[in-house]
């Protein structure tokens, strides 16, 4: 019989209902959970002694998965802890922080195969960390600035010599009024640099414009690479593509020996074993390395290129290489 795997997701995540449902065809035994149902929907029992490691189980009204047993985990992003209505704000910040410490600290001590581990990705999210990693691993990257000095911004686009992108250094996802919206990059034009009142706020960041033939998204997952070329069909998606999806193209393209042999070290370095990495092809075919999520969508890409990447998360949860 093999290991079960632990899926832990939001509940209403469907990228991740195709992993499911490709390991339950291979007869893969899945426990998908969120965390948004413990403690009201989920229980946790975990034990460890001198003898053995954590043992115990987590438990739903209708099913339970041994912890012992746990052959592999994915984690994607799940929802946060949901608490009985009644308590005041103090005891519920309290409560997060012991389930936080106790049912997640119970699941991260598990020895199992991770994609991805919560501490490695919590690390990797980190853009300034990843771009002095991927620096480190022989990729190119561009000029960059995280600052909340406008004097310094200045600086920048002046030693710059061209155009300069600003773009959020965290999630570009806020709720303003009720509604979603993205921040998406955009270049600087000389009236931003005339009025640069609001970078004092916060921290920004700053990179130097990288001419571009097209963008690549390049999947990784375990050891395997999935490549697809995005190509801009209108001015706000070649200035970043997330920003009209309408107008973007997608073809299969292969990866230079230089940068896969840097995408590996780099994953090594952040102990990942997905990621969802961006690049810049300039119009010479050099590869400029932008980031890299540990959490990034890839669905989309399977649908517009065929490219099997459920399949090799599948394969990677059961150590098939």
């Amino acid at each position: 019989m093999t290991s079960p795997v632990l899926i832990v997701a939001a509940s209403d995540d469907w990228p991740t209902d195709r992993v499911v449902i490709e390991l339950q065809h291979r007869g893969v035994e899945v426990f998908r959970m969120d965390t948004v149902d413990f403690p009201q929907r989920l229980a946790l029992t975990g034990r460890i002694d001198q003898e053995c490691a954590w043992t115990g189980e987590l438990a739903t009204e209708h099913r339970t998965v041994e912890l012992s047993r746990v052959g592999a985990v994915y984690y994607r992003a799940p929802g946060v802890f949901q608490f009985p209505q009644g308590m005041s704000g103090p005891e519920e910040r309290f409560a997060a922080a012991q389930a936080r410490a106790g049912f997640g600290g119970v699941l991260s001590a598990l020895e199992c195969r991770w994609v991805n581990h919560p501490t490695a990705m919590a690390r990797a999210e980190y853009k300034p960390v990843q771009l002095a990693a991927a620096r480190a691993c022989g990729l190119r990257i561009p000029p960059t600035l995280i600052t909340n000095r406008p004097g310094e911004v200045r600086a920048f686009a002046a030693k710059a010599g061209g155009p300069v992108i600003c773009k959020p250094v965290a999630s570009p996802v806020l709720i303003e009024e009720g509604q979603l919206k993205s921040v998406y990059a955009h270049c600087l034009t000389l009236a931003d640099l005339e009025d640069l009142q609001g970078i004092s706020v916060t921290a920004h960041l700053f990179q130097s414009w990288v001419d571009k033939d097209h963008e690549v998204r390049l999947t990784v997952v375990g050891e395997r690479m999935f490549a697809a070329a995005i190509h801009a069909g209108s001015d706000a998606a070649y200035e970043d593509w997330r920003s009209d999806y309408g107008a973007l193209t997608y073809t299969i393209t292969t990866v230079p020996e230089q940068v896969a042999e840097g995408m590996r070290r780099l994953m090594d370095r952040l102990q990942l074993r997905y990621g969802a990495a961006d690049f810049i092809v300039g119009p010479q075919g050099r590869w400029t390395f932008l980031e890299v999520n540990p959490c990034g969508q890839w669905d989309w890409i399977q649908g517009a290129t065929g490219l099997p990447i459920a399949e090799a998360i599948a394969d990677d949860l059961q150590g098939v290489s």
